[in-house]
């Protein structure tokens, strides 16, 4: 009964943490404090929401990483402790400014304080991979200036360092965590209101009804699910498991192999952050590292985003050709599309709010999703949604279920700032992007390659945010200084961010997916791999020709259309019939050339290109040709 009793109090207590989380970043994002003439610094606040969160996690997750109620006596104390230290620096943040650089030793005790607690924390939510980064990085702070060559640090004072690290907006409380504080929370709460509303069953419902009836409807369905839930949770992992707990099956029944289900969910789930409108927390930060707004970088992405989910179309279309892969009965999905679209009219209105906010009352992200959210929860309770009327008390839920869904991106942004924190101070930065761009002189092809493995291999066991940070932080600038595009550098790395999910050996997403369709881990990686060729190669389209990424040049986007259908194609091993290694190598060619034409003034790209399809159009006509002779001979 004891262990009941303390279960409660502690599920209570999470509770009330991640309300009060959630509630101060509403207040914030909307403007309260200003209403009321309070005074307050933005590190104040990221401060206050840092406590909560390192409180949180220290109260729920454990040890071995296992997320339980009952802590251990260690675990209730670094709970405390986080909320002592972190609420130390909110108090006194508005005389820190005077102090620190005296540096009192009660300064230097609670910044050491909160370096320890936000390493333990990053292991916790983001595993061990991350915490190693950072310890590496604070370590080379140290000692860095004992470094060798060109990788030799500048010598900082210990102290300095550490002050630094955890209190200045260079360091913990910088933009990462601004981000994921002010932003990324409202935009998790926007997500946990729409699926709590029905809205994942919408978009299951609507994805069906509309490419169900199609051969290999069911990895269609799975295909337009994903993009349109996955755009707004931000999570790929998130993404397969709610999405594709109905896809998965639905694909392996109608005839798709369980590795084949698994690896279309989750590169179709994976490709939902880098779909507009939302993309996830990094996109946010890339707005702040370009300064430019977010609707630029939307933008921006939009095509590339679009190539990729259009690869999925074509070869789900060209797979299930091949393999006769049916689609759909009709009990297994809705009848109507319009039946769909008139039950769940509610959905798209917070989408067209939110991208009008953006795009035409030129309203900050945030105030944007916070006007969508509003209008989701008012309509969801008022009309109701999917799943019937949205009820007081379930709205009230959302909100500390977002403040405990929005710790893993609070922690990891925290961590990313002491990243760039350590990197700009102690100078390893400019080392790294001298010896980057060392390697350009030989070929920008080749640092783009190592760009794309270091990026996949970071990314491995990371989440996609760290990753981002670090690789902005240590491989855009070099490739940025070479003078190549830095929209197309920047989306260059989160794409291969991204990858990291699909890519064995450590492919959370395909994991994920594996799982739910009973196939082996690594084979279901192999195939997420192959559905996802176009993420590993439109990177190298858009550094090399940035007109895809909306720039006015509609001949390269058209170009790719084309690259992406007979790479598709290449792939699959199929066009009508099934082909062999020449002309699935030919395809390969012909996508080549669509991508990377030499020269889009001249008539040479259009003349290599129409040779290409010509030379496959008359293997085709020969192989069908013999086909028919051999059959009339009796």
């Amino acid at each position: 009964m004891k262990k009941i009793e303390n279960s409660t109090f502690f599920d209570r207590s999470a509770g009330v943490l991640a309300t009060i989380l959630c509630l101060s970043t509403l207040l914030w994002a909307g403007d309260v404090p200003l209403m009321f003439d309070l005074l307050i610094y933005t590190e104040q606040f990221l401060a206050f929401v840092l406590a909560l969160a390192l409180a949180l996690v220290f109260l729920c997750i454990r040890f071995d990483r296992r997320q339980t109620i009952l802590p251990p006596w260690y675990d209730i104390c670094a709970c405390m402790l986080s909320l002592v230290s972190a609420g130390y620096v909110v108090i006194v943040y508005p005389t820190l400014a005077d102090e620190i650089a005296l540096l009192p030793t009660n300064i230097v005790i609670v910044a050491s304080i909160l370096l320890v607690l936000i390493i333990e924390s990053v292991r916790r939510v983001a595993g061990t991979a991350l915490a190693v980064v950072v310890v590496v990085l604070i370590v080379y702070g140290f000692f860095g200036h004992l470094v060798p060559g060109q990788l030799a640090g500048l010598k900082v004072r210990d102290a300095r360092l550490v002050t630094q690290l955890a209190l200045d907006p260079s360091g913990i409380l910088g933009t990462p965590l601004k981000i994921a504080s002010i932003v990324v929370v409202i935009f998790l709460l926007l997500g946990k209101a729409l699926s709590r509303s029905g809205g994942t069953e919408y978009f299951t419902n609507l994805s069906a009804a509309i490419m169900g009836r199609f051969r290999g409807g069911a990895a269609k369905i799975s295909i337009v699910a994903s993009a349109l839930f996955g755009s707004i949770s931000g999570s790929a992992v998130s993404n397969v498991a709610t999405t594709g707990i109905v896809t998965i099956p639905l694909m392996r029944k109608a005839g798709f192999s369980p590795a084949a289900a698994g690896g279309i969910e989750a590169v179709a789930s994976t490709g939902g952050q880098l779909l507009p409108p939302v993309m996830g927390a990094a996109a946010f930060l890339m707005a702040e590292f370009l300064e430019i707004t977010y609707a630029e970088v939307v933008i921006a992405a939009l095509v590339p985003a679009i190539l990729y989910f259009i690869a999925l179309f074509i070869q789900a279309d060209l797979r299930a050709a091949r393999d006769n892969v049916l689609g759909v009965s009709s009990k297994d999905r809705i009848s109507s599309a319009w039946t769909v679209l008139r039950k769940g009219w509610i959905y798209p209105i917070p989408f067209a709010i939110l991208i009008g906010g953006l795009f035409w009352l030129n309203l900050s992200p945030q105030k944007a999703c916070l006007y969508a959210t509003a209008s989701l929860l008012v309509l969801a309770m008022i009309v109701g949604g999917e799943t019937g009327r949205l009820h007081f008390k379930e709205a009230l839920a959302i909100i500390p279920d977002a403040g405990r869904s929005a710790l893993d991106i609070i922690i990891i942004t925290a961590a990313a700032g002491l990243v760039i924190g350590a990197l700009n101070i102690t100078g390893l930065s400019f080392g790294l992007t001298q010896i980057l761009v060392g390697l350009s002189e030989h070929s920008v092809l080749a640092l783009l390659f190592v760009a794309a493995l270091v990026s996949i291999i970071l990314g491995m066991g990371m989440p996609t945010v760290g990753v981002y940070v670090l690789l902005a932080t240590l491989v855009a600038p070099a490739m940025i200084n070479i003078g190549l595009d830095k929209t197309a550098v920047h989306l260059f790395i989160l794409y291969f961010g991204m990858m990291s999910m699909i890519t064995p050996p450590i492919a959370i997403a395909a994991f994920a997916a594996a799982g739910l369709a009973k196939a082996d881990p690594m084979k279901t990686g192999w195939e997420a791999m192959r559905f996802g060729w176009l993420a590993y190669v439109i990177p190298f389209v858009f550094v090399f020709s940035p007109g895809i990424l909306m720039r006015g040049d509609w001949v390269s986007i058209c170009l790719a259309v084309v690259g992406v259908w007979f790479g598709s194609v290449a792939v699959v091993g199929y066009m009508f019939q099934s082909l062999g290694p020449l002309t699935r190598l030919l395809c390969a060619t012909i996508a080549v050339g669509m991508f990377f034409p030499s020269d889009l003034n001249s008539l040479v790209p259009f003349i290599k290109g129409t040779s290409a399809i010509a030379g496959v159009a008359l293997v085709l006509w020969l192989r069908m040709h013999r086909i028919r002779h051999l059959s009339a001979k009796p």
